[in-house]
C-alpha cells in the first residue's frame, strides 16, 4: 500500500501512519529500530529496496529524508509505504523543499519509534563528519559507503580522522568473508608465524587498503597493497598472500564469484566467493547497535591507513 501526502507536516504524517496501520492491519509492535536514509538527489530506490529486504531480518521503520532545492518555497511532501511495498518495514519518504529541510532533526523526531535505536545511513554523498550532523547526533550507528563517494580512496584515508564510536562504512562490511576465511586458515595447523602480507584489488575497491590495514593490525607484520589495472582485474579485491617460512598462503579470485585457496602441502580448495550485495551488508550492520570496536581500531591505529592519510 502506498499513500501520498502532498504539502503536509510531521503531525499529519504521524496520524496517517496510525490510520494506515489500523486499516491495513499492520502493526508497529516488534519494530526493533528506526533507519534514517539521507539523500540530496532524490529517492534512492536501491537503498530502499535493500532496507526492505533487510527488514525481514530486522523489522523496522524506514525514514527516507530527501532535501530538495534549498531556494524553493518551503514545503514537505511525504509518501507512506507499507505491506508488500515495504517488506517487513514501514517506509516514510520525506521530500523537504526550501526552509522545510533546514532542520532535519525536527522532521524525523516525531516519526521515530519510541524507545528504539536509531541508525543513520548515507547511501550516496555524505557530510564530511557524519557524527556531527543533526541526524548523526541522535543515531546510535552511522553507516557510510566509501564506494559512493566522489573520491573513494581519499574518503578511506580520512576515516580515522573523522571517526566517532558508532561509525562504520560498508567498505569494511564487504570484507567480512575475506576476514572470516583468512582467520579460519590461520587457526589451523601448522601454526607458522606470518612474516608479511600482500593485498591486491581493483582500482574501484576502497576495501583493499582496509583489508591491508586489518591484516597489519592483527598480525603486526609489514603489509603491502596496490590497485591492479582495470584490464588485469575489473572490480573488488583480487587476492591476499600471507608469507610464512613453510610457504605462502594465497587466497585469490580467478573470477568475481569464486576464490581459490592455496596452502603448502595441502590440496587446493575452490570457494564460493561472490561480492556481497547491498542488502547483505546493510543487514549485517543492523545486527549490532553497539560501536564496532575493531573497525575503530583499524581505521585509527593501522599504520597502513595512517601512511595513506599522510600521502
Amino acid at each position: 500500500m502506498i499513500v501520498d501526502l502532498p504539502d503536509t507536516n510531521v503531525s499529519k504524517i504521524s496520524k496517517a501512519l496510525v490510520s494506515v496501520r489500523e486499516e491495513g492491519g499492520a502493526v508497529a509492535l516488534g519494530r526493533v529500530l528506526t533507519l534514517i536514509i539521507l539523500s540530496h538527489h532524490g529517492v534512492d530506490e536501491e537503498a530502499i529496496e535493500a532496507a526492505n529486504d533487510a527488514s525481514r531480518e530486522h523489522p523496522m521503520r524506514v525514514i527516507v529524508l530527501i532535501e530538495k532545492d534549498p531556494d524553493a518555497e518551503p514545503r514537505l511532501d511525504a509518501q507512506i509505504r507499507v505491506g508488500g511495498d515495504a517488506g517487513a518495514s514501514e517506509v516514510v519518504v520525506l521530500h523537504a523543499y526550501g526552509a522545510a529541510g533546514s532542520n532535519s532533526e525536527s522532521l524525523v523526531t516525531g516519526l521515530l519509534l519510541p524507545d528504539a535505536p536509531v541508525v543513520a545511513w548515507w547511501p550516496g554523498d555524505t557530510p564530511p563528519v557524519p557524527s556531527q550532523t543533526a541526524i548523526g547526533r541522535i543515531a546510535q550507528r552511522r553507516i557510510t559507503d566509501a564506494a559512493t563517494q566522489a573520491d573513494p580512496h581519499a574518503w578511506v584515508a580520512g576515516l580515522g580522522a573523522l571517526y566517532a564510536p558508532g561509525d562504520t562504512d560498508l567498505a569494511w562490511t564487504r570484507l567480512t568473508r575475506w576476514r572470516e576465511q583468512l582467520a579460519a586458515v590461520l587457526d589451523q595447523p601448522p601454526y607458522e608465524t606470518v612474516t608479511a602480507a600482500e593485498v591486491l584489488g581493483g582500482v574501484d575497491s576502497p576495501s583493499t587498503p582496509l583489508l591491508a590495514a586489518w591484516l597489519g593490525l592483527q598480525l603486526d607484520v609489514p603489509v603491502s597493497w596496490r590497485y591492479l589495472p582495470t584490464d588485469e582485474w575489473a572490480s573488488g579485491i583480487k587476492s591476499v598472500r600471507l608469507t610464512r617460512a613453510d610457504g605462502d598462503i594465497l587466497l585469490a579470485r580467478p573470477e568475481s564469484a569464486v576464490a581459490v585457496l592455496t596452502q603448502p602441502g595441502q590440496p587446493t580448495h575452490e570457494l564460493a566467493f561472490p561480492r556481497r550485495s547491498l542488502r547483505e551488508c546493510l543487514a549485517e550492520e543492523l545486527r549490532r547497535l553497539d560501536p564496532d570496536l575493531l573497525y575503530g581500531r583499524v581505521i585509527t591505529q593501522s599504520r597502513v591507513l595512517l601512511d595513506l592519510s599522510d600521502a
